[in-house]
């Protein structure tokens, strides 16, 4: 069983910042291309960043410059820091990550840390 947690999220000002972290556990032989989604009220659940085995990372455009997505392969983590919050930022934001787990790769979420970014 793999199960993905976060933490981290909570009330930031604008223009502040908040570290978003998704710790991967259970039967786990790697984790490969892991993304930060992030769903607002009222709309469609988008991907914010994503980040490759390697490394090789893809940000949204309105995040560009203010987050980065990182990974710890070691410790099966993977983070997001969010620099210059605006309050268009705010919503749930869920970690979602491709995992090899007994000889099976699977796409699993996690159950989403609320941010709020006040103006």
């Amino acid at each position: 069983q793999v199960q993905l947690v976060e933490s981290g999220g909570g009330l930031a000002q604008a223009g502040g910042f908040l570290r978003l972290s998704c710790v991967a556990s259970g039967s786990i032989t790697g984790i490969y291309t892991a993304g930060w989604y992030r769903q607002a009220p009222a709309k469609q659940r988008e991907l914010v960043a994503s980040i490759t085995y390697g490394g090789t990372t893809m940000y949204v455009d309105s995040v560009k410059g203010r987050f980065t997505i990182s990974r710890d392969n070691a410790k099966n983590t993977v983070s997001l820091q969010m620099n210059s919050l605006k309050p268009e930022d705010a919503g749930v934001y869920y970690c979602n990550c491709d995992v090899l787990s007994l000889g099976r790769l699977k796409n699993y979420w996690g159950q989403g840390t609320q941010v709020t970014v006040s103006s």
